[in-house]
């Protein structure tokens, strides 16, 4: 072998070795969650500038080929992007790949998701359709689905923009049905769906659970053959569609320690919070952060530890029998449909509560960290106080785009039609027992909802939405 030929073997060798370093590298990103977030960067620091000297070991006579420039260019943008801070020259670099080899699928989806990282959502939505036009690709038709998403926020036309992520998760599964990512990022997208259309379809619920438990099967995928994916499934049945049984197969499903971190990422915490299982919110926001501090997830625990004390010190106050006699005597008749029967909230079944309807006093309107709900404590016909948390409907206090008042205000007189009702009842963090322990009432849409003996105006519908977040 001459050495010209043997010198153009051991490039391809290192070629390939650099090649393996990079997705050493990413694996470490994707797994590495030590309890100091620093920690995690030096150790992608460290690694990266070893794959960077591999990478640099290649003779430039040996990379002289468009596609020797090219593979060298891709690897070297793939490397520097890894850290979580846009880099302008990793953009360079993946840019410099794509022109020298466009059907370079994967410097595409690096280039796309390196211009994600500066926020030109437009642009990166651009390298995905480009690179997709060259050829179908499981991987990019995910990356884009999750792009959608993310550019559904804030748009006029969130359920069009939805819909259209759904279309690309689904033409990734049929590229590979066996690919646990393609279905997890289905599961994903038909939740959100859900929250975008209004939080009223709970057949997207069901098509999001399918998907979750289609990853599960997916023995192409370590890291969704997790319990925790299943964990998450049955909590889907277990709290949307209030099914005893089920509840007791989630408390029994074990969940390792090393993925929980990927929990708080995973829309379903939020759902936690959406459905008021605050135990499991908290405990969920507090696994993760016990595993990567970088998610941010201790803030979360400390909004939702902060809105119950607020909640519990209210009804501490509200506790006066003559004051509460004379709210309740001040309610006055109402003259409800007579498809629905009048009730009160401590004759309310757990869950939904359909053809009933219940009236109460507005005390209070809490104010809290999140956009949604919008909570309040309201008194009831029988004295009952309760926390009462309305969704679907715009916060004005908080819109300086509208000038009416509150649709919902302390002293006004509510009918609460098909209430969800929850007793909550736990102790969190060495409080005492049944610290945090009241009635709570759920309603999610502007038509359950008469204020007044009126119905709110449809101008202050609002939609709850879970949407995705780029986390590199």
């Amino acid at each position: 072998m001459s050495n010209q030929s043997q010198g153009e073997v051991d490039a391809a060798n290192v070629m390939a070795s650099a090649m393996k370093a990079a997705e050493d590298l990413y694996n470490i990103r994707e797994t590495y969650f030590p309890s100091n977030p620093d920690d995690k960067i030096s150790r992608l620091q460290a690694h990266s500038d070893l794959a960077l000297n591999l990478l640099d070991s290649i003779p430039s006579e040996q990379r002289k080929l468009p596609m020797q420039r090219a593979t060298y260019e891709y690897l070297r943008g793939k490397i520097l992007d890894v850290f979580p801070e846009y880099r302008k020259e990793a953009e360079d670099h993946l840019s410099k790949a794509v022109k020298l080899s466009p059907s370079l699928a994967d410097a595409w989806l690096c280039l796309g998701n390196c211009i994600w990282k500066k926020g030109d959502l437009p642009s990166a939505k651009n390298c995905f359709t480009l690179a997709l036009s060259k050829g179908p690709n499981k991987k990019i038709l995910s990356q884009l689905s999750m792009l959608e998403r993310r550019m559904a926020q804030g748009a006029e036309n969130q359920a069009d923009i939805v819909e259209e992520s759904i279309k690309h998760a689904k033409e990734a599964i049929m590229l590979d049905v066996k690919d646990g990512n393609s279905w997890y990022n289905l599961g994903n997208a038909c939740l959100t769906c859900f929250f975008v259309t209004g939080a009223w379809d709970h057949s997207k619920l069901l098509q999001s659970l399918k998907a979750y438990q289609n990853a599960v099967c997916a023995r192409s995928n370590k890291f969704l053959m997790n319990p925790l994916v299943t964990w998450l499934s049955v909590y889907v049945y277990a709290c949307v569609l209030d099914t005893s049984s089920l509840r007791v197969l989630f408390h029994s499903l074990p969940i390792r320690m090393s993925m929980i971190s990927l929990c708080y990422q995973n829309p379903f915490i939020q759902v936690n919070k959406y459905l008021e299982n605050y135990e499991r919110a908290l405990s969920g926001f507090e696994a993760a952060a016990s595993r990567d501090p970088g998610l941010n997830s201790t803030e979360e625990v400390r909004k939702i530890v902060n809105l119950l004390d607020k909640l519990e010190s209210l009804l501490r106050g509200q506790t006066k029998a003559k004051r509460l006699n004379s709210l309740a005597s001040s309610l006055a008749a109402v003259n409800l449909n007579p498809s629905y029967r009048k009730a009160t909230v401590g004759i309310l079944s757990d869950g939904l509560n359909k053809k009933v309807a219940i009236i109460g006093k507005v005390l209070f309107f809490v104010k809290h960290e999140n956009v949604a709900p919008l909570y309040y404590l309201v008194c009831d016909t029988d004295q009952s106080c309760y926390v009462l948390s309305v969704y679907g409907i715009r916060d004005e206090a908080c819109d300086i785009e509208i000038k009416d008042p509150l649709q919902i205000k302390e002293g006004d007189q509510l009918t609460l039609l098909e209430p969800n009702y929850r007793d909550v009842d736990f102790s969190w963090n060495g409080k005492v027992c049944a610290a945090y322990r009241f009635n709570s009432v759920r309603v999610d849409f502007l038509e359950q909802v008469i204020v007044n003996g009126k119905a709110i105006s449809s101008t202050q519908a609002v939609r709850t939405a879970i949407l995705a977040q780029h986390k590199p």
